[in-house]
């Protein structure tokens, strides 16, 4: 059973790699929001490692976030992950972002329990038909 409560963190610096123009969501050489929200799922997807049995994974199905301040490149940014509910196989996160300013996104994250291999067997089955 996965506590309430666990909590998860992930960082990275901001480089133009992860920049707004280099990915295709922006023009601009600041940290990307698609790369916030990996951020904050790896942050919710690391903290249920240890609970998850051998061929378990989890999958995001639900993300819904806000990114309220720009950071520039060579800032460090982490984000952190909460459970704040477990109904079976579905786990549901509060998630924030920070750079070393401050608060720069936040919202809440749902992530689904899977047998990995039923989940790809389903996944690969569209390319036969």
């Amino acid at each position: 059973m996965i506590p309430v409560g666990t909590k998860g963190h992930a960082e990275a610096v901001v480089t133009k790699e992860n920049c707004a123009a280099n990915v295709g969501s922006g023009s601009l050489d600041v940290f990307a929001t698609p790369c916030m929200t990996a951020l904050m799922e790896q942050a919710a997807y690391t903290s249920l490692l240890p609970f998850l049995d051998a061929g378990q994974g989890t999958v995001g199905t639900k993300l819904d976030i806000s990114h309220v301040s720009a950071t520039p490149v060579g800032m460090k940014v982490r984000a952190e992950s909460e459970v704040t509910d477990v109904d079976g196989k579905k786990i549901c996160f509060r998630v924030a972002a920070y750079d070393e300013a401050g608060l720069i996104g936040e919202g809440v994250h749902e992530r689904f329990i899977i047998s990995e291999e039923r989940f790809l067997q389903k996944c690969c089955a569209k390319l036969e038909k």
